[in-house]
């Protein structure tokens, strides 16, 4: 499957001006993502049909893009099968997608997946690092406790961020800052 492994891939996904954490679900070596309604993510899929996943081991690029807009200088256009694309310019790795809804609900799009090509920029070995991995776990929740505020995702988020602060690196404690700042500014009371 090339770049992509069996499960969920974690990737900052692009569309047209925009970057997103997404889980890229690989079953049976068919890759597909569940985008929702109303994200500019889903918006711009819909409209122009396609998506790169990018391969970017920063952690405080992941908490940006799940909470604010990247300035344009953090894209490259790629031409694709004569399509543009833009893809993140620190990407190690990228995929470009064609990307078609198979169905909805009223929450969300189920939307499949076909490579248009993979291209390895600038590969580096990254150790396992519990603390760059509890980001990751940690800005998943905080996107959905800012929008519901439930108790359970918030103890999810210390229990993430423990482990942060014990096993991350510098550039992880300032991620996990970065999303701390997020949460107290957007958090239903």
């Amino acid at each position: 499957m090339g770049l992509l492994g069996e499960g969920i891939n974690e990737v900052i996904a692009t569309t047209s001006g925009n970057a997103a954490p997404i889980g890229i679900i690989c079953r049976d070596a068919v890759p597909r993502m569940v985008l929702f309604r109303g994200s500019h993510t889903a918006e711009n899929v819909l409209r122009d049909g396609w998506i790169v996943a990018n391969f970017v081991y920063d952690p405080v690029v992941w908490v940006r893009t799940a909470f604010e807009d990247l300035p344009a200088e953090a894209f490259r256009t790629e031409a694709v099968d004569g399509t543009s694309v833009q893809r993140l310019v620190d990407a190690e790795a990228w995929i470009a997608f064609a990307a078609e809804v198979e169905r909805s609900t009223q929450e969300a799009h189920v939307v499949r997946l076909t490579l248009l090509r993979e291209a390895v920029e600038d590969l580096r070995l990254h150790p396992v690092n519990r603390g760059f991995a509890s980001i990751i776990d940690a800005t998943v929740h905080a996107t959905r406790y800012v929008r519901t505020g439930d108790p359970h995702l918030r103890r999810l988020i210390d229990h993430h961020a423990s482990l942060v602060r014990k096993c991350g690196g510098r550039r992880e404690w300032e991620a996990l800052d970065l999303l701390q700042g997020y949460i107290a500014k957007q958090a239903p009371e």
